[in-house]
């Protein structure tokens, strides 16, 4: 049976959320995936812009959603941003996503809920929910023992946004 893990992190503001962000870079290693969900408004492309500064992209990230996947490169291995919210699953299927998901860089896929049989296996699931202007709940799943132990690791800062 695969490990699993979970974890709550709530964000009093948006300072939290980046910083959560900045914990998730810096962990993340080739072939890290974040499946990122979220209503429209959540914060999800924010998330993804704090994890790309904190990743060492340079320049303008904003969001691939007409173009689908956008390649950064990142301070030591590429940064993959993916917005799949006008793709069907059959469409995703043809982008040849796994070259992504397995290669040598780190992948956010925004929207990841609606291509859920393209993803790996193991992967970090994350859902921003919108609680006031700046506050979110963000929820987070670890499918795997490196993403169930990123899971035990943020509850051991209290995944609060303002833990140690």
């Amino acid at each position: 049976m695969q490990a699993s893990g979970s974890a709550v992190w709530q964000a009093g503001s948006a300072r939290d959320t980046a910083r959560l962000a900045e914990l998730l870079a810096d962990w993340a290693e080739p072939g890290t995936v974040i499946a990122l969900d979220g209503d429209l408004g959540a914060g999800k492309t924010f998330f993804s812009q704090a994890f790309a500064r904190a990743f060492g992209v340079k320049g303008v990230v904003n969001s691939p959603t007409f173009t689908i996947i956008k390649e950064y490169e990142g301070a030591s291995m590429p940064f993959y941003h993916m917005d799949v919210y006008r793709l069907s699953q059959a469409e995703a299927d043809e982008l040849g996503l796994d070259d992504y998901f397995f290669g040598v860089g780190s992948t956010i896929v925004e929207w990841a809920s609606l291509i859920p049989d393209l993803l790996p296996p193991e992967r970090l699931e994350m859902v921003i929910a919108r609680t006031g202007d700046d506050t979110r709940t963000i929820r987070i799943t670890g499918l795997g023992e490196r993403y169930a132990d990123w899971c035990r690791r943020l509850a051991e800062k209290g995944a609060d946004g303002h833990g140690a």
